[in-house]
């Protein structure tokens, strides 16, 4: 197979977010990987980027949106999901996980080429500007989903987090999110059939 040179393990370890599973302090229906995070992550901001440009008419790449999604928890790959509850309990441990997380986003980018460096460093951090607010509002919308889901399946676990959750997303400042919550979000606890027709 050949030499393996450090510089070229990004993609194989980003492959590894399969291995670091979310919601570790709740009892989980069933569980959710960071992979499976970062995609439907993906699809939502890819989303809401689509109803920020077509619907309210204003400049939107659904493109990077949906790219700087994928690779927005890519960090958690080195240091674990850390609990919501944990790391917002205060601002020194707020501060103190953004350094971790940078650092991280550091040794990530290490393992590519250089000049292939500077792309991935906007993705590690969930994209700038306008692309960074529409993937933060997406990792809100994709945690609400998760809580939906499991409520659905009678796991009361999740009741606090979805009230928590639903009170940020209501107080967003951005239209694209009651766009979507209004009417894309209801069918989210439909059943097959029911989202078939069938």
């Amino acid at each position: 197979m050949g030499d393996v040179r450090l510089e070229n393990a990004f993609f194989a370890l980003a492959a590894r977010m399969r291995n670091i599973r979310r919601w570790g302090l709740m009892r989980n229906s069933f569980e959710e990987n960071l992979l499976e995070h970062a995609q439907i992550t993906a699809v939502l901001a890819h989303a809401l980027a689509v109803i920020r440009r077509d619907v309210f008419g204003r400049s939107a790449d659904p493109d990077r949106a949906a790219a700087a999604a994928l690779f927005h928890d890519m960090s958690e790959i080195l240091t674990g999901d850390l609990p919501t509850p944990v790391k917002y309990l205060n601002e020194d441990i707020r501060r103190s996980y953004k350094a971790v997380e940078s650092r991280a986003e550091a040794q990530l980018l290490l393992l590519l080429p250089e000049e292939m460096r500077p792309a991935y460093g906007e993705l590690l951090r969930g994209g700038e500007g306008e692309v960074h607010e529409l993937v933060k509002a997406a990792d809100k919308l994709a945690a609400y989903i998760k809580c939906i889901e499991e409520l659905r399946a009678g796991n009361q676990e999740f009741r606090s987090a979805e009230k928590q959750i639903r009170q940020t997303l209501e107080a967003s400042e951005l239209p694209e999110v009651p766009y979507f919550i209004e009417r894309f979000l209801p069918a989210f606890g439909m059943t097959l059939d029911e989202l078939t027709g069938s």
